[in-house]
């Protein structure tokens, strides 16, 4: 399963900060920062659900938003990008 994981948090409320960092920490676990507050996911369904319900948890949903793309599976995906960040295909394995 493919997922666009996509956050905005309002930082100059209380805990706001914090609320980002938590966010951030959680999606690099299970995806790739493609932008500042956006993530590419390839995960199962199983594995999709425990991350959703841990993004939901950190979330204030009178303050912040946070947006789920479902892009579909590796046959269905077209991605296209233009500008400086290097393209980097989570289907394939990283060396790092």
């Amino acid at each position: 399963m493919f997922i666009l994981v996509t956050y905005d948090v309002n930082i100059t409320s209380d805990g706001g900060k914090r609320r980002l960092r938590k966010i951030a920490k959680e999606c690099e676990n299970y995806g790739i920062r493609v932008q500042n507050s956006v993530f590419e996911c390839e995960i199962t369904n199983a594995k999709w659900v425990e991350v959703k319900d841990k993004l939901l948890k950190i979330i204030d949903v009178n303050l912040d938003s946070l947006r789920f793309y479902y892009i579909g599976d590796k046959k269905n995906k077209r991605i296209e990008h233009y500008g400086s960040n290097e393209i980097i295909d989570i289907s394939e394995p990283i060396v790092i």
